[in-house]
Formats: structure tokens, sequence, C-alpha cells
């Protein structure tokens, strides 16, 4: 990775390498990668030798998207249990940074929320996974973010619980 390069942070969505620093933390010195995050308008620092058990990665390819696409137009998973079993499960994808696993939280969550309203704690996560998977398509489809969920909300027509 360098910079200029297009990333996904897990948890927090994509943006751009925008510079390298060597930043001295308790008497020790590493390199950082600086990553400016558009959504949230957000710079990060990101250890380069901690790179990947952060989870840091490349934007998706143009297959990934239809891979995406996918996702979105498939059946919703049902999770049993209460809200906050299936706050953590979907909590839990999230983290993955995978964004095949992000897209599937934010399709059950908005098609849940379509039948039923979701809780409050599973409204933030909704909004979370909406917030990474649009920050990564505006990258990968060259698109603005109220075109990439406009597009979502176009694969979910349909599709229910």
């Amino acid at each position: 990775m360098q910079i200029g390069d297009k990333v996904v942070y897990p948890m927090h969505g994509a943006g751009v390498i925008e510079s390298m620093e060597t930043r001295e933390i308790m008497g020790e010195e590493k390199l950082y990668y600086v990553l400016k995050l558009p959504m949230g308008n957000m710079t990060v620092m990101i250890p380069v030798d901690n790179v990947e058990n952060i989870g840091l990665r490349e934007i998706s390819s143009p297959q990934q998207v239809e891979k995406v696409k996918e996702v979105l137009k498939e059946k919703p998973v049902k999770t049993q249990g209460s809200w906050n079993k299936r706050f953590h499960a979907n909590l839990d994808q999230l983290k993955t940074g995978d964004i095949l696993e992000v897209a599937a939280v934010a399709r059950n969550l908005i098609l849940q929320d379509r039948r039923r309203r979701i809780s409050s704690g599973e409204r933030r996560l909704l909004e979370q996974a909406k917030q990474i998977i649009i920050s990564e398509l505006v990258f990968a489809c060259d698109m603005t973010a109220v075109e990439v969920e406009n597009w979502i909300m176009e694969q979910l027509k349909g599709n229910s619980f």
C-alpha cells in the first residue's frame, strides 16, 4: 500500500492514504499510514506494521461489487433470539471488514425495519453498516453517496422478510 491508494478500514469505511509519518510513541519510532476518511471527515493513523491485524484492505473490484449486488438481492437471514443477540451477531459481521458481510447486515436490518421497527441499537448499527458500504462503493463505482444509497435500495426492491 502506498500514498494515494484507496483502502477500507473495518468498522470505519473507505478512505485514501494521504501520507506516511513516523511517530515516536513510548520511546519507539513507528511508521504510520495517515488515512483520510471522507465519511465523517475523519483522519486516522494506522501503524504500517499492524495493517494485516487491523484488516486494512484495498477497495473492492468491479467483480466484488457484482457479488455485493447478489448479496443485497438474496433473501434475508432471520436471526433467532432477542434484539441483543441479533445486535451482537450483526456487530461481529461488521467487524470482519468484508464488504459482503457488511452488505448482508445492511440488507437484513433494512428489511427487518420495513417489517417491524428495529431497536435504537440496531438502528445505529444499520447506519454504521450503510456508512461503511456506501463509503466503499463511492470509490469502487465512482458514484456519489446519494447515488450509491439509491443503488442499494434499488437492489432491495422486491426483497422482503
